[in-house]
């Protein structure tokens, strides 16, 4: 069976990746560290599948632990590397901290391609590279403007260094960086979903939580967007689409049919949902009220922001398939079951 090497893959994407990579037929080992996540969604991913992905405990950016890891693990075919920190205040706030573990851990990851040949690797990007963006819908062509964040700052450095990399030809590899939109839901078991530590920094795990009675009022940030109703624009898509996406990124960058040593696939639905379409979608859903109140602008907060995903289902075949409300379904699911 062909191993994929998952890392961060104990987190809130990597373990629904895990899954769809059980489904596709391929056996995942997963290395994280679990500082932004914990055992139980192993456990979810076994009760799920009847399969229990092999685990490595340590931090990504640590080349003695990797290597053995990799050493350990034996022939791996692909790597999927979700590993690194992802709050957009908190890396404001600790910006070091965002470059030497997410810089480095890429950095580390890229060496161990090359000692153990592995031919393949998936990046875990994030449209945050567009910035504001001029125009909608956004294409894999937009410009990457300045991030406003150390956070995206990471995802820009991490895509140059794998094209840089993969393009030079100084080792045989094939990347792929797969700019996320708006990743929310749950599998719908609700065995695994997102479950963030503290204060949760997404909307919909806030959403269900404080629809929950678990924390304060949702704050909606800002109503006087130029948007229909005043509330940002997302384009929200299903975990598993998400996760399914990375399948066919795979199947492809490890095809005959991939020449390029390096690409970008934009993974979202294509379409633009604001705030309070999704807050009253979750009502009307799960027949649950969410309290909340208008708040003002969050700063580095952009109006709209969806993507255009004509490159993905012209190349790779994927297109997401799960609605919005589905996902808002699975996320209460979770919610009320963990």
């Amino acid at each position: 069976m062909t191993k994929i090497l998952l890392t961060g893959g104990a987190g809130y994407i990597g373990s629904h990746a895990a899954v769809a990579l059980y489904e596709a037929g391929y056996e995942p080992v997963i290395i994280d560290d679990f500082r932004n996540s914990d055992e139980s969604s192993i456990d979810g991913i076994e009760k799920i599948t009847g399969k229990r992905p092999r685990l490595f405990v340590g931090d990504c950016a640590d080349e003695a632990f990797v290597d053995r890891a990799l050493s350990e693990a034996g022939k791996i075919d692909g790597v999927i590397h979700f590993a690194g920190s992802k709050a957009v205040g908190e890396s404001v706030a600790k910006p070091l901290e965002y470059y030497r573990n997410n810089i480095g851990s890429l950095l580390t990851l890229v060496g161990k391609i090359e000692k153990f040949s592995i031919p393949t690797v998936i990046f875990s990007s994030s449209a945050t590279v567009y910035g504001n963006p001029d125009s909608l819908p956004i294409t894999e062509n937009f410009p990457r403007k300045e991030a406003v964040s150390p956070y995206g700052n990471t995802k820009k450095i991490c895509e140059d260094i794998l094209r840089d990399t993969a393009e030079s030809g100084s080792f045989p590899f094939k990347a792929v960086s797969l700019r996320y939109f708006n990743p929310i839901g749950a599998h719908p078991s609700g065995h695994i979903g997102e479950l963030p530590l503290g204060t949760p920094n997404n909307l919909v795990p806030y959403l269900t939580q404080a629809a929950a009675g678990k924390r304060d009022p949702l704050t909606v940030f800002g109503d006087d967007y130029p948007t229909p109703d005043g509330s940002g624009i997302r384009d929200f898509i299903h975990v598993m689409d998400l996760a399914e996406a990375h399948i066919a990124a795979l199947s492809f960058a490890l095809s005959e049919k991939n020449g390029k040593a390096y690409d970008i696939f934009n993974v979202g639905t294509g379409e633009g949902v604001s705030v309070m379409e999704l807050i009253n979608d979750f009502e009307k859903t799960n027949g649950v009220k969410v309290p909340c109140s208008v708040g003002p602008r969050r700063e580095g907060d952009i109006a709209a922001c969806y993507a255009d995903v004509s490159k993905i289902k012209k190349v790779l075949g994927w297109k997401s398939k799960r609605s919005v409300s589905e996902a808002l379904k699975d996320a209460w699911n979770w919610e009320t079951k963990k």
